[in-house]
């Protein structure tokens, strides 16, 4: 879901829109669907850990928990990280962490430990390599904005079709531990996206004058906080983050229990991600619209109530045409709410401040998405009933939807209202600034006298 780094890059440099702009959208669709895929993907191994460690459902969905927590709360981490060295170093530090974490999964003998390789190690590569290409992308984009963000996001969905299926190719050919290595041997190739992040040099001309002005800069900006949008944001966000992942996680499994065979079982990831190919890219294109832009909070708000109707849909299914059904609407919702989040975000804070909002809004998230899943999966211990799982994610989702909605029609509307009463109260001087048309022409007819000169006018003529 973006970065905290408060890397602003080059005073005077104007986005190109293009240019090398789409190698860097290139690398930032890589990593977006190693980084959003992976906490997916992994759920097809769950059965199996379950049965080598005697472990629950809620242990398992511990590992995807850790990895998005760390890939949302290590903002504040990334921000120190890009400030010192710069994006592209980073990155390549954060792809060879992925790998390693993977890798030594591998060899673990408990869950603790593969709690620590694959969910805290792997989650931090990741988030080391995702929140600076968000930030590289929105430097390269700005009219293009909303289609690039669109099109990076897709890579969620293409890496989701690719390794669900492969983990569970992986699994049955070499089982999990051999599925972990050569998926950490895959992730290597962020390394490779990291090497396309080429920075944006600045105008030689004037170059040093535009340096010397600029202010010191902050890690953080927590000003951010007085901004109401930005409040009713942040806290949507964070309670759409309870259930917005859930489904994703215990669908595999939900049709395992059905009977339905593993490789069907996983094919439904592959279902998902397919319609998201496509949501992602078309709510970027539609979001970019000159009329829809300016509502694309509203558009935002519609994209979690679609997603939420979809979780509670899906928790009458009974079979595994239901579960496909669900997938392909939770899909489209998905899409549209991966392209619009950060898209949003930026709408409400700007371009100057983009950078610590987005840093403490994922650290917000990070609470959420640690108590999401495990939750889910001790519900499901307790109850061995999905439904209410699904309508647990449901309502969270649904509640999300309505507080940015509310929220933004009744806070921030005022406050929108209040600038153009002020700019309007301007427009007009003050009463005792106004001028008698009267003495403004006997100031004009007085001034040549006073500077020596004849006054010209009829008598004077003649």
């Amino acid at each position: 879901m973006g970065g905290a780094a408060v890397d602003d890059g080059p005073a005077g440099v104007e986005a190109p829109d293009g240019g090398w702009g789409w190698a860097v959208l290139f690398g930032c669709f890589v990593i977006t669907g190693f980084s959003y895929a992976f906490p997916k993907a992994v759920s097809v191994f769950f059965k199996e850990l379950m049965r080598e460690f005697g472990i629950g459902y809620s242990d398992s969905a511990w590992i995807s928990s850790i990895l998005l927590a760390m890939l949302y709360g290590t903002g504040p981490l990334c921000s120190v990280c890009v400030n010192r060295f710069g994006c592209r170093p980073v990155m390549l530090v954060g792809g060879l962490l992925a790998s390693l974490g993977m890798v030594a999964a591998s060899f673990c003998r408990s869950i603790v430990q593969i709690y620590l390789t694959t969910g805290v190690l792997t989650g931090l590569g990741l988030a080391l390599n995702f929140q600076p290409s968000l930030i590289m992308l929105n430097r390269y984009f700005s009219k293009r904005r909303p289609m690039a963000n669109g099109l990076a996001a897709a890579g969620s969905p293409v890496f989701l079709c690719a390794l669900s299926p492969l983990g569970q190719l992986l699994q049955d050919q070499y089982g999990w531990r051999g599925g972990f290595l050569i998926l950490g041997g895959m992730l290597l190739n962020c390394c490779v996206c990291a090497a396309l992040m080429r920075p944006l040099e600045p105008p030689r001309a004037g170059a040093g004058r535009a340096g010397a002005g600029r202010p010191a800069r902050r890690l953080l900006d927590f000003s951010v906080f007085r901004d109401c949008g930005f409040v009713v944001y942040a806290v949507a966000a964070s309670v759409m983050v309870l259930g917005l992942f859930v489904p994703p996680v215990f669908v595999v499994s939900y049709a395992k229990d059905l009977g339905v065979p593993d490789t069907q079982a996983a094919f439904l990831l592959t279902v998902l991600g397919f319609i998201d190919i496509f949501a992602r890219p078309t709510a970027g294109l539609v979001a970019g619209l000159r009329r829809v832009r300016p509502y694309s909070v509203y558009l935002f708000s519609f994209a979690m109530f679609f997603n939420a109707v979809a979780d509670l849909a899906g928790s009458t299914a009974s079979d595994y045409g239901g579960l496909a059904v669900f997938c392909i609407f939770f899909g489209i919702s998905y899409g549209m709410v991966g392209a619009l989040q950060f898209e949003v975000l930026m709408a409400i804070v700007g371009t100057h401040t983009f950078s610590s909002a987005i840093g403490l809004v994922l650290l917000l998230e990070a609470v959420a998405v640690l108590i999401g899943p495990p939750s889910g999966g001790k519900l499901l211990d307790a109850t061995h009933v999905y439904k209410y799982v699904f309508i647990l994610a449901g309502a969270e989702v649904l509640s999300a939807a309505l507080v940015l909605l509310l929220g933004n029609a009744l806070c921030v509307g005022r406050r929108a209202a209040r600038p153009a009463a002020q700019q309007e109260a301007l427009s007009k001087p003050p009463a005792e600034l106004r001028v008698d048309s009267r003495e403004v022409e006997c100031f004009l007819k007085r001034g040549p006298e006073e500077n020596g000169e004849a006054a010209h006018n009829p008598e004077t003529s003649v």
